[in-house]
């Protein structure tokens, strides 16, 4: 599309708006949370990222989402694969449900799970309680993160024509070796684009894990759930310290995003 360059006063204003906005949104609470975290200077700063409350909150956020990515690539990879090559009954419902992430609260996911695992949970049982523990917090995380993999794979299975799968098979090739080498090289960046959103998601996840895993101190404490702790316990500095922390991480998975978009326009 050819860029077109602003030359009314009408263009001027709205892009004038525009980038007031961008600006509001998104580049001022990044200034406040670096303002915040230096105020009292770079060594209260190091000091409060120090302790290891942090190292352990920081810990328990990327076990969690390398386990979300894990699950939900081959969980993705397969419930796209299932809802594009093949018919059944049920099919329209069990699509329509892989968004069902999107539209409900994360605060009742977790809520959810303690009503089906707490301690007088419809599964519960004596000795057994899987709310308030990592697995809960995992199964919240897989599933507020579950849609993305499988979003960006079916439009481009759709796009596949079948004819060099067809081929491979009748030259005796396996359904792995197909899929291994004729299939995921024509999908393999909607596949990483899945897996970033995945793991953003997963990675600044706070309403399921909080409610989920209970928010207990270096324990089920992820780093989202930490700087909630700290600002109830006036630690202004640790709170906008990870906060920053989880800041740029997040900028780092945009800019990957940014770039792997740009390569397959490329492409």
């Amino acid at each position: 599309m050819r860029e077109i360059s602003v030359r009314s006063p009408l263009q001027m204003v709205v892009l004038g708006a525009v980038l007031l906005y961008a600006f509001l949104l998104l580049f001022a609470p990044m200034a406040a949370i670096v303002v915040g975290a230096f105020s009292q200077g770079v060594e209260a700063l190091i000091k409060a990222l120090s302790v290891p409350d942090v190292a352990i909150a920081f810990r328990l956020t990327f076990s969690l989402t390398i386990a979300s990515v894990a699950i939900n690539t081959v969980a993705g990879i397969g419930i796209a694969w299932v809802l594009v090559r093949h018919k059944f009954p049920g099919k329209r419902l069990m699509d329509a449900l892989v968004d069902a992430p999107f539209v409900f609260s994360p605060v009742i996911v977790g809520y959810a799970l303690i009503l089906l695992f707490g301690r007088n949970g419809w599964f519960s049982s004596p000795g057994f309680q899987l709310a308030f523990s990592y697995p809960a917090m995992l199964i919240a995380c897989v599933f507020v993160s579950l849609p993305f993999v499988t979003r960006e794979l079916q439009p481009m299975l759709l796009a596949l024509t079948g004819e060099q799968e067809e081929a491979a098979y009748t030259l005796g090739s396996s359904r792995w070796k197909t899929f291994r080498r004729i299939v995921l090289p024509q999908i393999w960046r909607g596949l990483l684009y899945g897996i970033i959103l995945t793991a953003a998601r997963s990675f600044g996840e706070f309403g399921a894990v909080v409610v989920a895993g209970g928010g207990i101190e270096r324990v089920t404490e992820s780093a989202p759930v930490y700087v909630f702790r700290a600002l109830n316990d006036r630690n202004q500095v640790g709170a906008y310290g990870v906060s920053l922390l989880l800041g740029i991480l997040s900028i780092s998975i945009l800019v990957a995003m940014s770039l792997i978009r740009r390569r397959g326009a490329q492409h």
